[in-house]
């Protein structure tokens, strides 16, 4: 499985950002392989509007099952659940801790979004 997690920094010890549009990096990790591959998500990061959107895209195209974020808005929401990618909230610690506390059944999925927008 193909599992996305948003992250402050662009390795596996790197702490899990809880912002899902404005993370600083996008964490890809295939829990078939244990590879990973980090995706700087700058072009986003300070945008005035869109970030969201513009992020959730991105996941999309790097072909992700699956989001681990601490917070999603709505406008991220609706496309990543559009691409029918799951979304699961409340991930924290380490990217590695997330993927671990997901495989364990510990991040339940979202089923809306738990953030206003521009947050």
């Amino acid at each position: 499985m193909k599992i996305v997690v948003t992250a402050q920094g662009a390795e596996m010890e790197s702490p899990v950002d809880p912002r899902f549009g404005r993370a600083k990096y996008f964490v890809l990790v295939d829990t078939d392989t244990g590879q990973h591959q980090a995706h700087d998500n700058a072009q986003n990061l300070n945008a005035a509007q869109g970030a969201g959107i513009q992020a959730a895209q991105t996941v999309a195209q790097l072909g992700a099952e699956t989001v681990l974020t601490g917070h999603v808005g709505p406008k991220a929401f609706a496309t990543l659940t559009a691409a029918n990618i799951a979304i699961h909230t409340g991930a924290g610690g380490t990217v590695k801790e997330a993927i671990e506390q997901f495989q364990a059944g510990r991040l339940e999925p979202a089923a809306k979004a738990d953030v206003q927008g521009h947050w």
